[in-house]
């Protein structure tokens, strides 16, 4: 064998013996990468693309001098000189379906003027807000670009186990897609967040909740939803509180309700229990021949694997569409065809008038565009003596929010006041546009 021949073989057996070394190495490398993979570490890497920053930014604008209080709505406008107030504040959430539909906590999103959600890949994305409910410290945004987006699994919390793995993503302190683990420390627990607000049925964890997680998610260690963090005592350590997922559940129809936003009739209420059940079928539900206990399967070929799959896919519907709906009763496949009839606009200019003594128009594009509002209301009089002369309302003032909702135009105050009772308390977020800046004042008043 020539020297050449042999210095090829010796090359060859030498390579040979260092790729075996490699292939050795990189086992043992992914034997260890293997061994150090916690179910912590599966659930950041699943649930990490759903998890948002929020920004949530309040902005006034305001010209001064040359006019006195609550005038800003005279036309033509006075000139002068103008001057821009903002703040900014950060907070955590979660998309909660592929539309873009983010839910966070209603004091991180309360009186802003403007929102923008951030992902882990940094990309930003302008939002509004679509649903607010304060009583449950839950909002619901929707983000405006038109993309689908990885949205978590919602789990349940009527299983909890104490003492079971939980994982928290968030933005405390600004830290951007921060994790943190812990345990179940208890169920049901009550935390007054305000004089006059107290939260309950909360779940307990110490894994770290700081400023800034406020919206998040808490996850099981199958990486699914199970609920919203939102508080902590500031005078302990590790002692955390998220709402249930099962109240996020609760109150979503009221909150993305196709009566108040479509003004159409479904006739449908579901629940969900490992499958999409139908618990109340009135109207055109019932007239299509569904009964309680069916179990959702479809709307128009699209899955409802969840509850909430069905409630946005109803947020697409016009007055106009047929909903061919498949549904499983007993071991039978049935199908049902809704047709959603309109809802007849209650007059919200008169119910105003009627219940608080308010006389309201809705603002002007212009006006609008001013206070960076998606529509809105103005007072323009005050009944003396009515409840809302003893709130101290005036005119001027721009409503911003009817109980938990955010009206837009005077149908929606028609479709907010329509079932409101002699007696009954219904709360008011106001915005006063002063000559240097807006103040923000909530107040509740009894209907007469």
């Amino acid at each position: 064998m020539s020297s050449n021949v042999m210095r090829r073989v010796q090359w060859i057996l030498a390579a040979g013996v260092v790729c075996g070394i490699m292939t050795v190495a990189q086992a043992d490398d992914a034997g260890r990468l293997a061994r150090r993979r916690t179910p912590v570490v599966d659930v950041f890497e699943t649930c990490k693309d759903a998890v948002v920053n929020i920004t949530a930014t309040q902005v006034f604008e305001t010209t001064v001098p040359s006019f006195g209080l609550f005038d800003f709505f005279e036309s033509p406008r006075p000139q002068g000189r103008t001057r821009r107030y903002t703040s900014t504040s950060l907070g955590s959430g979660f998309v909660l379906h592929a539309d873009g539909y983010v839910v966070t906590n209603a004091h991180v999103v309360a009186q802003a003027a403007s929102l923008k959600v951030v992902f882990a890949d940094n990309s930003e994305h302008d939002a509004e807000l679509v649903a607010i409910d304060e009583s449950n410290d839950l909002a619901v945004l929707k983000v405006r670009d038109k993309v689908d987006f990885p949205a978590l699994t919602l789990g349940r919390s009527d299983d909890l186990l104490i003492g079971e793995t939980v994982i928290a993503i968030g933005n405390p302190l600004g830290y951007q897609h921060t994790v943190t683990s812990g345990i179940v420390s208890a169920a049901d627990r009550e935390v007054r967040v305000r004089d006059d607000r107290v939260l309950e049925g909360l779940i307990q964890t110490d894994a770290s909740i700081n400023k800034g997680n406020s919206g998040g998610p808490l996850l099981n260690a199958l990486g699914e939803l199970i609920g919203i963090n939102t508080a902590i005592r500031g005078d302990a350590q590790n002692i955390g509180f998220a709402i249930p997922v099962d109240t996020l559940r609760k109150i979503l129809p009221d909150m993305l309700s196709i009566e108040r936003r479509k003004r159409l009739n479904i006739g449908l209420r579901l629940s969900w229990r490992g499958k999409v059940y139908i618990t109340e079928a009135t109207g055109p539900a019932a007239e299509a021949g569904i009964e309680p206990g069916d179990i959702l399967l479809s709307v128009n070929d699209l899955p409802i694997v969840q509850d909430i799959d069905y409630h946005i896919l109803m947020l697409r519907v016009d007055a106009s569409d047929e909903l061919r709906l498949q549904l499983q009763r007993n071991d039978e496949s049935i199908r049902a065809t809704i047709r959603p009839k309109a809802i007849p606009v209650p007059n919200g200019r008169q119910l105003m008038r009627e219940k608080f003594g308010l006389t309201v128009r809705q603002l002007e594009p212009r006006e609008s565009k001013a206070l960076d509002l998606t529509g809105g209301i103005v007072i323009t009089a005050v009944e003396p003596g009515s409840p809302a002369d003893r709130t101290g309302f005036k005119p001027g003032m721009v409503v911003v929010q009817i109980g938990q909702q955010l009206p837009t135009d005077l149908d929606d105050v028609g479709l907010l006041l329509e079932h409101v009772q002699p007696g009954d308390q219904v709360g008011f977020r106001v915005w006063a546009i002063r000559s240097n800046f807006i103040s923000i004042y909530t107040a509740t008043m009894i209907a007469r």
